[in-house]
């Protein structure tokens, strides 16, 4: 051990770790396994420690902060209960490329393989739920494993990685260099694959461009966008990455989601080359595998992921890029555009088509609460740099559908389908970015699941405005119980409490809109009051989804016998 460097414990050198990677920002809930991490930020105010009040929220939360920010979002909880709640938060990262770094309490290291108290093997629990998982057994290793785990987090295809430490070894003493920061490792395509690419594009007669995925940086989003409108190419992105690029510009054509637009689905069908950038084409993108022949594609398809693994997974490519979305954007903008191409109104009828979605549809009879016309507004209300978060649910139609998403504002939603996202990601949102206008939008179901976090957001000062789609039910499946086993209703019907006396409670702001000429005043004042805030959408129960209704999903459902 170096001689000149004085003793200090696992913990501090937790900490010290930490600082050298340049984390500004953590979310914890506290547990008695990792009190001396816990003391030793006591001493480190330049790291904000924010304190939550669950940990599947704390994670949700660390997660929200790796989208927006590039860097890995950083947790803190406990062994046994404490990780096993933060797990959702995990797999989310994991789905949706991520970085994140994990720091959970262990029991003591002569305790391990005894069932102790609150004890689980980390490696086996988050092995198929992490990038890697790692436990730190001697002090003097602490530098050396959190700066693979940053590096680990962030390189390649970014994604959580989960560090245990035993709470014996966090009192232990060690004389060691700090290393840091990370540097994330990324690929470059190569001069030859840009060539091949244009040539293949050079080739198409009906072009689709899907974005996705992660890492990617404002100047990467301006650069694809840069390339798309250079070469007339249509762009659509897919689930829950709307935010790549501008969706006002004439090349974006909508999104692969899970309520995708007919015509764009038949779009990319017709098809005679996708370019896939970033995107992993994964299930929800992929309509579930059925946009293109497998393994074999039926065309043309160039697939760009910084991942070496994901290409070639699913769809065989006829063009593997392996690439960071940074470089990969800045080379294809610089490529020479294609002259006279073929495609220029195959891109102006997808455009229009995505246009006409736009436009709600009127329901009949008419509710009172019109959810598209509130959408509209919103649409034409938010700022540029607005960030809106959405849970997971059938009521993520309407944000998806009717706004639209650009630089620098921001779409945050869990392409692993995780209830409970919105309302931490909302309050994680604001603290980031205290600066700008924060929406999240939530249905019951996924509300009851986090909405505690509202008291993180109040004791940071924080003010998201939380729209809350109240249907008295788990939407998305009463939509398929009603597909499958029309009118036999169990177990999705809700019993909720009354949202906006709980936002008082909470010391925020309260709202009930039931009529839609009421949404505009509520969301001004809920603005206006800078608060964390809840307006309560009551929306009709039957609008089921943007585009049908429960009845006239009970009509279409085959007869089941009871």
């Amino acid at each position: 051990m170096p001689a000149n460097l004085p003793p200090r414990s696992g913990g501090q050198l937790v900490v010290a770790a930490l600082r050298a990677h340049r984390v500004d920002m953590a979310f914890s809930v506290a547990g008695e396994s990792y009190l001396e991490v816990l003391d030793a930020l006591y001493d480190a105010p330049e790291i904000r420690l924010v304190t939550c009040r669950q940990e599947g929220g704390a994670a949700f939360m660390a997660e929200a902060y790796g989208k927006l920010t590039g860097k890995p979002g950083v947790l803190l909880v406990t062994r046994g209960p404490g990780a096993c709640n933060a797990s959702i938060g995990i797999h989310t990262a994991f789905q949706d490329s991520t970085p994140m770094v994990v720091l959970v309490g262990q029991v003591s290291r002569q305790q391990i393989d005894r069932e102790a108290f609150q004890e689980v093997d980390f490696r086996r629990m988050f092995g198929p739920l992490a990038k890697w998982v790692t436990q730190i057994d001697v002090a003097e290793r602490v530098p050396e494993l959190l700066n693979q785990a940053f590096q680990v987090a962030t390189s390649g295809r970014p994604g959580p990685v989960v560090v245990a430490l035993p709470e014996d070894m966090l009192r232990d003493e060690a004389s060691t260099a700090i290393v840091g920061p990370y540097r994330p490792v990324r690929a470059n395509p190569g001069a030859e694959d840009m060539a091949e690419l244009r040539r293949l594009l050079a080739t198409a007669e009906r072009p689709v461009v899907l974005v996705g995925g992660s890492g990617w940086t404002d100047a990467a989003c301006a650069d694809i966008a840069n390339f798309a409108q250079a070469n007339d190419l249509p762009v659509c992105c897919s689930f829950r990455r709307q935010d790549i690029v501008d969706n006002r510009l004439p090349c974006f054509i909508g999104d692969l989601g899970t309520g995708a637009a007919p015509a764009l689905v038949n779009r990319i069908k017709a098809a005679d080359l996708v370019l896939a950038v970033g995107a992993r084409i994964g299930e929800i993108t992929s309509q579930s595998y059925t946009l293109m022949g497998l393994p074999s594609t039926g065309k043309i398809l160039i697939h760009v992921h910084p991942s070496a693994e994901e290409l070639g997974r699913v769809f065989r490519p006829t063009l593997a890029i392996q690439s960071g979305m940074p470089e990969f954007a800045a080379a294809a903008a610089a490529l020479a555009p294609i002259a006279g191409a073929r495609w220029q109104g195959w891109q102006r009828e997808a455009r229009a088509e995505y246009e006409a979605g736009l436009v709600p549809t009127r329901p009949v009879p008419m509710p009172p609460l019109d959810l598209g016309r509130v959408m509209v507004w919103l649409r034409e209300r938010l700022p540029d740099d607005a960030i809106v978060t959405s849970d997971a649910g059938n009521f993520s139609g309407w944000p998806n559908r009717f706004l639209q998403y650009r630089r620098p504002g921001r779409q945050l939603g869990p392409t692993s389908g995780a209830m409970g996202y919105g309302v931490p990601a909302a309050v994680a949102a604001t603290l980031v970015h205290p600066d700008r206008l924060v929406v999240g939008f939530a249905g019951d179901g996924g509300f009851m699941m986090t909405g505690q976090e509202l008291t993180t957001a109040l004791a940071e000062g924080a003010a998201p405005i939380i729209l809350l789609f109240n249907n008295g039910m788990y939407g998305t499946i009463r939509m398929h119980q009603e597909r499958r086993f029309p009118g036999r209703v169990i177990g999705t019907n809700l019993k909720n409490p009354d949202f906006v006396a709980l936002a008082r409670a909470y010391g925020g702001f309260g709202e009930t809109v039931s009529r839609t000429e009421e949404f505009a005043p509520a969301f001004d004042e809920a603005v206006a009051s800078k608060k964390a805030a809840i307006i309560e959408l009551r929306m009709d129960p039957e609008m089921i989804t943007t585009r049908t209704t429960l009845s006239a999903i009970r009509r279409q459902a085959p007869t089941v016998s009871a």
